[in-house]
């Protein structure tokens, strides 16, 4: 049952701003998608929800003069998969926004919302009074963890759920934020905080902020993305473990590359160890190998999720050859 609370629908970004920042006890409702579930299951409280959705400056796809790609925060899932400049500019976001959820979620969910989702933990959505939650230790380290990362999980060993959010970072995309009052930018890549930093938050969000848009760099010539995650069923899952690549090419080698991985760590992982063996290089079956390995160095899977290390190591190395085939 969801809990009691009052009900705002501002009609601009100023007043909704305004309302969240004078009522601290106040939650941000763009699709609902998340916060609904979380309201209902006890994981948030909230005495007032505050609507975006007749927020019109929030909605809304984009390409600038500049020549940069910009998406409103109340973009929907559905829309970013489907827009023809993003297939044709971005196909690794196509991609990644494809794979989210199923088709009611994604003609619900906002791009925005996929950012900043909560985490799908059993122990922290449950009946659990986790580390996340304010409680003194993470269930999962000693409980059922088979899910849960490999790597970045001091303290708290959750996932990060959003598969847009590793393909926006691969691309060098930036969040702008507004407060009331305030405006800043942060790249999609800092958007997120590890457990080490601050185990009971998931943003960089103060609770007065909000994401207006999401601005994307145009591609440089040569550059190449895509975005793969695997997971327990064909459709309508989260990903075990997912590889977002966006690299550039100058003739057969690579001249930079941005890779991050998904389904292993509390954020969008920057795998700056598979760029660093393939960049300068032809992506031939030694660099590949080179750059599987790399994917997992530093990884320590807890007692139920090894399997994940060779399933990183196996979907890097399938998308760098898919890739490299054009």
């Amino acid at each position: 049952m969801l809990p009691k609370f009052t009900y705002a629908r501002p009609t601009t970004l100023d007043t909704a701003l305004r309302t969240l920042d004078e009522r601290p006890s106040s939650r941000v409702h763009g699709g609902g998608t998340d916060l609904v579930g979380c309201l209902r299951d006890g994981v948030l409280s909230a005495d007032t929800i505050v609507s975006l959705s007749s927020v019109a400056e929030l909605r809304g796809i984009r390409t600038a003069a500049d020549g940069s790609f910009r998406i409103g925060a109340l973009a929907s899932v559905a829309d970013v998969a489907a827009d023809a400049t993003v297939a044709d500019r971005y196909p690794g976001l196509a991609e990644a926004a494809a794979s989210v959820a199923s088709p009611q979620l994604r003609n619900q969910g906002t791009i925005a919302g996929n950012l900043c989702q909560k985490p799908r933990c059993w122990y922290y959505r449950g009946d659990f009074h986790c580390l996340r939650k304010g409680g003194e230790l993470c269930y999962a380290y000693n409980g059922e963890n088979q899910y849960h990362c490999i790597v970045g999980g001091e303290l708290c060993y959750i996932v990060h759920p959003s598969d847009t959010a590793p393909m926006l970072a691969a691309l060098g995309s930036v969040c702008r934020i507004s407060g009331n009052g305030s405006s800043r930018s942060v790249p999609v890549a800092a958007f997120h905080v590890l457990p080490a930093e601050d185990p009971q938050r998931e943003t960089v969000l103060e609770a007065n902020e909000i994401v207006t848009e999401i601005v994307i760099p145009p591609p440089p010539a040569g550059t190449r993305s895509s975005y793969r995650k695997v997971r327990t069923r064909q459709v309508w899952d989260f990903a075990i473990a997912g590889v977002a690549l966006a690299l550039t090419f100058d003739g057969d080698t690579v001249a930079k590359a941005s890779v991050f991985l998904s389904g292993v760590a509390p954020v969008p992982w920057h795998a700056a160890g598979v760029e660093a063996a393939i960049t300068g290089k032809v992506l031939d079956a030694g660099t590949i190998a080179a750059a599987a390995e790399a994917a997992v160095e530093g990884a320590e899977p807890l007692s139920e999720n090894g399997y994940k290390v060779e399933l990183v190591q196996g979907l890097v190395a399938e998308q760098l050859e898919a890739i490299a085939a054009g």
